[in-house]
């Protein structure tokens, strides 16, 4: 099958170099030209994704004709918050019968949209329902065909199926979900969690701390999820709580590292200037506070992460907001 890859950055790199490896013909867009140039001359991306080989077969460019101009798949693996502008790039040169795939995670600051909402508002005569790809992925280890898995979810379950049989591997094990709002809710959400987590690594805390705002957090995604009409469920499985779990204690995750620096002292403005990565969890700080001003639902700890985010509140005084806030049940959404 012939695939076009949008975007160069780890996650899209890896996935490029999986669905090669699974004997497909794959082109990857390249925002820089120098990232499509080391990609073609020496088979490496060392900027977003050291230390790993890459295809031969694998090919780069940074014209969107070249990309998708015959493509059959195509998945964008942008960060959120350019995914529309980069959509209208590509939507000159997709055929209607194309399948496309958003791997991407986030929500759209000026909309409040999810990532695949975003693709069928710029490219609506699709025929096939747009699919979104979630789940515990870190590229660094994906890429080094470390057993993974992850969930293509889509209300229309035969397109779902088609996308996991293109991605499935003997490393990358493909579940599929119906429930795509709830899937991509979990993985833009995780990232803001992921920040809380990293931030209680900086300011030391230990394990319990940990496990507390992991489990409070699930309870924060689920209830939202619920509120905007998401399964419950789905966030109990690979783009919630899995998720949720590997960036919250991973090494990889740079939402986390991100945390760790603000729990350290550092100021937002110094960390996301000190890294070519797009930090995912600052832009969806910001939707998700605004969700849940707009669902009129009650989300304590982003409501916190917003405040340290934007208004300079201090990290460590969050926490202890958070811990003597009103008592309640911990089965008290069930009753």
């Amino acid at each position: 099958m012939k695939i076009g890859v949008v975007g160069a950055g780890g996650w899209g790199t890896a996935l490029a170099k999986l669905l090669t490896e699974n004997g497909h013909q794959v082109k990857i867009w390249a925002y820089e030209q120098e990232t499509m140039e080391e990609i073609n001359r020496d088979h490496t991306n060392e900027r977003f994704l050291s230390g790993v080989a890459l295809p031969s077969t694998l090919t780069a460019s940074t014209d969107p004709e070249e990309i998708a101009g015959e493509a059959e798949l195509i998945t964008f693996v942008v960060p959120s918050q350019w995914l529309r502008s980069t959509v209208r790039l590509f939507k000159a040169y997709l055929s209607p019968e194309v399948v496309v795939v958003n791997a991407g995670k986030g929500i759209e600051i000026q909309t409040l949209k999810t990532l695949t909402q975003v693709v069928k508002d710029e490219l609506p005569g699709l025929h096939h329902e747009v699919v979104a790809l979630s789940g515990p992925n870190h590229s660094e280890e994906v890429s080094r065909r470390q057993p993974s898995a992850t969930v293509v979810a889509a209300p229309d379950l035969k397109v779902a199926e088609f996308v996991q049989e293109v991605f499935i591997s003997p490393y990358f094990r493909v579940y599929t979900n119906l429930d795509r709002l709830g899937v991509e809710l979990g993985g833009a959400l995780k990232n803001i969690f992921s920040m809380a987590a990293g931030i209680c690594d900086g300011l030391n805390f230990g394990d319990n701390t940990k496990a507390a705002l992991v489990t409070r957090a699930l309870a924060e995604m689920r209830r939202l999820g619920v509120m905007m009409g998401a399964e419950p469920l789905t966030f109990s499985g690979l783009s919630g709580l899995g998720d949720l779990f590997v960036t919250a204690a991973s090494r990889h995750s740079r939402n986390a590292w991100a945390g760790r620096e603000l729990g350290k002292g550092r100021r937002l403005e110094e960390i996301l200037a000190s890294t070519p990565m797009v930090v995912e969890g600052v832009p969806t700080t910001k939707a998700a506070y605004a969700l849940s001003r707009k669902f009129q639902v009650e989300l304590p700890i982003i409501e916190k992460m917003y405040q340290v985010l934007f208004a300079n509140y201090p990290a460590r005084q969050a926490v202890e907001d958070l811990m003597i806030r009103e008592r309640r049940s911990e089965m008290e959404e069930l009753y």
